[in-house]
């Protein structure tokens, strides 16, 4: 299979699901606004979202297709069955008392999460019942990952990839029907975040049938596999997943601060997650197998270059991104979000958190490249302290931050924690002989820098004033950011091809 080609299916799949998410927040915008009742729900929503990035996008995945992959590589069909089955019980036993744990221990949880929503009782109130209904997609989300991982481990890319927006299909159809049924209304979110769990898991079913490998519940916490797999899980959460940690510890401090801070950073993290999806999560998908894969056959050559088609693609399409993201931050916000109880206030604090966000978007992307060079070597402890150390790191920016820049400087915070954090992966990767930078790496970046400055110049004179967009109603925006964007990729694409950038030249088969 030709890694450039999955990583367009798995991209395009991915734009769907972000459109969709797109859709559903200007639903939710459109519906609630941003104040108490969506600070509630966001909060409520955010150790389950949380816990559904560690394990679709982190800790279980780094962990499982690594030895997954060894065992269909090395030691066949009866095995890598027999460990899927073990996995499986033990993931769903382990689950089911973790999500019966946060149901009871609700009220605990948001006092953790969200201190500062003690102070208002209602607020708090409300939070604690609309986890309660949240919390149990942490059961069926991480079992849909599980699924997941054995669907890419096999190079069943689309799959996993079109998932996520069944979620997203679920919030629309509760916000725009089901809101007027729940008392309060915003309880209809929560019920779409369950239901969309049970269906993400629902569609991966007949596709591990079709391969063979749908699980039996078969428990055996005596299994060698099971273990390795555990063992690497918890320092796992660390390494991959550093920046997710921080959102919620920044969740923390945005309680503090005035009512919709919270909402804000959220709509800000939600267009970040955009070029995050289409670049970072889908490289990190496709490389982790084929990583894998060369580890198990002990090709170092074949490792390193994989890195580097990873690396050079990543500054190839997250460089562009972040500056457009940037730049773009006002008609973007208006565009999506700019309707009924989402005020002027709203877009120009969203935008804040939004430039912010981007000053570390190659950071991030970069970080779903590197992480994978170590996991599916297996090496747990290096990425493990260089996580810590940037959690470290992140914490003190965000005190240094905060009073400056109010909910923009958490953002901040995060996007430098994750440029610290790649650096420091790519150092131990070179420092280690893993990763070789192929030729010609000066020449690229320049030409990079010549076609992103091309782009910025023509976004910047064809996006016009900030309040322009304010006064454009919801169809004019969405014909003018289209204009726009158009015209944005079209110079950035047109000037790479000038500067002789081909297709062909970033073609990369996959490991078999």
């Amino acid at each position: 299979m030709n890694l450039l080609r999955a990583l367009a299916t798995v991209s395009g799949m991915t734009l769907i699901s972000r459109i969709l998410g797109f859709v559903r927040d200007l639903v939710i915008a459109r519906a609630f606004g941003a104040g108490l009742a969506t600070d509630a729900f966001f909060v409520a929503f955010k150790l389950p979202n949380l816990l559904r990035r560690l394990f679709a996008e982190g800790a279980f995945s780094q962990a499982f297709v690594p030895i997954l992959a060894e065992y269909k590589n090395r030691r066949g069909a009866d095995e890598t069955r027999l460990l899927v089955d073990h996995v499986a019980a033990a993931l769903a036993t382990a689950l089911f008392i973790v999500t019966l744990i946060g149901v009871l221990a609700a009220p605990l949880i948001i006092y953790v999460t969200a201190p500062g929503f003690a102070a208002t009782p209602g607020k708090f109130d409300l939070t604690v019942s609309l986890l309660r209904v949240t919390f149990p997609y942490i059961f069926f989300i991480s079992l849909t990952a599980l699924a997941g991982g054995i669907l890419n481990t096999y190079s069943r890319f689309s799959v996993p990839a079109v998932t996520p927006t069944l979620l997203n299909l679920s919030f629309i159809a509760f916000a725009l029907w089901g809101a007027p049924y729940f008392d309060p209304p915003v309880m209809a979110l929560a019920w779409a975040v369950f239901v969309g769990g049970v269906a993400q898991l629902a569609l991966q079913i007949p596709f591990l049938a079709r391969i063979g490998l749908l699980p039996r519940f078969r428990l055996n916490l005596g299994d060698q596999g099971v273990w390795r797999i555990l063992r690497q899980m918890g320092p796992a959460v660390f390494g991959v997943s550093i920046s997710q940690v921080s959102l919620v510890i920044n969740v923390i401090f945005a309680s503090f601060l005035v009512t919709g801070s919270v909402s804000w950073l959220y709509y800000a993290d939600r267009l970040m997650e955009f070029p995050m999806g289409l670049l970072g999560v889908a490289l990190g998908t496709i490389l982790l197998p084929s990583l894998a894969r060369h580890h198990a056959e002990r090709s170092a050559r074949a490792y390193s270059e994989l890195l580097d088609w990873g690396l050079r693609l990543t500054f190839l399409l997250a460089a562009p991104a972040a500056v457009a993201l940037a730049l773009l931050a006002v008609p973007l916000v208006t565009t999506l979000f700019h309707y009924g109880a989402f005020g002027a206030e709203d877009v120009y604090s969203t935008r804040r958190a939004v430039i912010a966000y981007s000053v570390g978007l190659i950071g991030l992307v970069m970080v779903k490249v590197l992480a994978p060079g170590f996991y599916a070597r297996q090496d747990i402890k290096t990425p493990v302290k260089i996580a810590l150390l940037t959690l470290g790191l992140t914490q003190i920016m965000n005190f240094a931050f905060i009073l400056p820049f109010k909910h923009a400087g958490l953002a901040l915070a995060i996007g430098l924690g994750a440029c610290i954090n790649a650096a420091l992966l790519l150092r131990g990767l070179r420092r280690r002989d893993i990763y070789l930078p192929q030729p010609g790496w000066p020449a690229f970046l320049l030409k990079l820098a010549v076609a992103v400055y091309a782009m910025a110049a023509v976004l910047w004179i064809a996006t016009g004033t900030d309040a322009s967009w304010l006064v454009m109603g919801g169809a004019a925006r969405a014909v003018q950011l289209t204009w726009v964007v158009l015209l944005g990729t079209t110079t950035y694409f047109a000037a790479l091809w000038i500067l002789g950038f081909q297709i062909a030249d970033f073609s990369k088969r996959a490991a078999e």
